[in-house]
């Protein structure tokens, strides 16, 4: 399972710089708004140390990282929802992601015009919150009213409740909130989710900031990252050993590539679980919460129908071991049945009819 983020903000925030950094795809990215009009798609292996490891120690032929689809949205501009800009045929682009990721401008360059003409990230932010919500409250309006319409029939109470909901999310997009942030139980999230509505996606914001400003704690709001995309552009076109060499020069640990998808995991709730041996080792993504039926189901849908146990063991511990036979003897190796909750980290073979 690959996951998507796409990338959204206003014209000449950097959101296309920071995508040829993220996925080393040279795009176009142009001082002007509209420079992208087809969103970019890039798909970009997700970084794990334990990969390598494990595949030293197995003699893998070769290695698999689980990956993330990064998709560039053209800039949205204030009206889009109304048609204003590239209006609406750019938020349905973002239907199909799993995340938003709002980059937010940050950055002082007097040679990169500002559409709004000066920099100021939180009303930049406002606007494009606005804009996801204004679309949604279009969608959820024309949903309303065929609800209705069916209702004039005999009494359903499905629909019912569908339409109680419906008047619970219009009022409170009417009062410019994004629904990620309305209370909703599971009966209603199933039905929310259908819509797939824009502003009921996570959303994670991520600061464009100036070169001096890299490595500083700059007191972000929660839920945001910051990142110098001049930086990480930089960073791309390094060789490994230079481009940890510089980090270490600019007093940080990790690139904003490695940020963005530690806060995307967490935002979408995911975990890692690894398959090795002699052929491959291989990451999986899963939902934290899911078990090794459903898991082994990932990766073939025959291995969920015919499952009958999974062999566990941690990654760490299976690497101390230095082998699976190792592992069983030294007793970290488990069986697993049905009602087992995967783990981050959990290497597995499955058992399956």
């Amino acid at each position: 399972m690959s996951f998507s983020l796409g990338i959204v903000g206003l014209p000449n925030v950097g959101k296309s710089t920071l995508f040829q950094a993220l996925t080393k795809n040279k795009v176009e990215a142009s001082n002007y708004p509209f420079c992208t009009i087809d969103p970019n798609v890039g798909v970009v292996a997700v970084p794990d140390d334990r990969l390598n490891k494990l595949a030293v120690m197995s003699k893998s032929a070769k290695i698999v990282p689980t990956t993330i689809e990064f998709v560039d949205i053209a800039g949205l501009v204030k009206g889009a929802s109304l048609g204003e800009g590239l209006g609406n045929k750019f938020l349905s682009n973002i239907r199909e992601v799993d995340a938003i990721v709002q980059v937010i401008r940050s950055f002082s360059d007097p040679n990169v015009t500002h559409v709004h003409g000066n920099i100021d990230p939180e009303y930049d932010k406002e606007i494009i919150n606005l804009e996801l919500i204004m679309a949604d409250l279009e969608v959820v309006t024309k949903h309303l009213q065929k609800i209705v319409s069916k209702m004039k029939g005999p009494y359903d109470k499905i629909l019912e409740k569908e339409k109680i909901l419906m008047e619970k999310i219009k009022n409170h997009l009417e009062n410019n909130q994004l629904l990620n942030k309305l209370e909703l139980n599971d009966e209603e999230k199933k039905l929310s989710r259908q819509l797939n509505l824009l502003s009921n996606k996570p959303i994670i914001y991520l600061y464009n900031i100036d070169e001096v400003a890299v490595g500083k704690d700059l007191h972000l709001p929660e839920g945001s990252i910051s990142i110098c995309a001049k930086t990480e552009a930089e960073l791309a076109d390094l060789e490994e050993a230079e481009a940890k060499e510089y980090m270490k020069e600019l007093g940080i640990t990790c690139s904003g590539l490695d940020n963005l998808i530690t806060a995307s995991y967490k935002l979408l709730d995911l975990i890692t679980f690894i398959t090795t041996g002699p052929e491959e080792t291989k990451a999986w993504t899963i939902t934290k919460g899911t078990k090794a039926p459903q898991a082994a189901g990932v990766i073939h849908t025959d291995f969920e129908k015919g499952f009958i146990r999974a062999e566990v063991i941690d990654w760490q511990n299976l690497l101390n071991d230095g082998a699976w036979n190792k592992g069983r003897e030294a007793g970290h190796m488990r069986m697993e049945g049905k009602d087992y909750i995967m783990r981050d980290g959990d290497t597995v073979h499955f058992h399956f009819n």
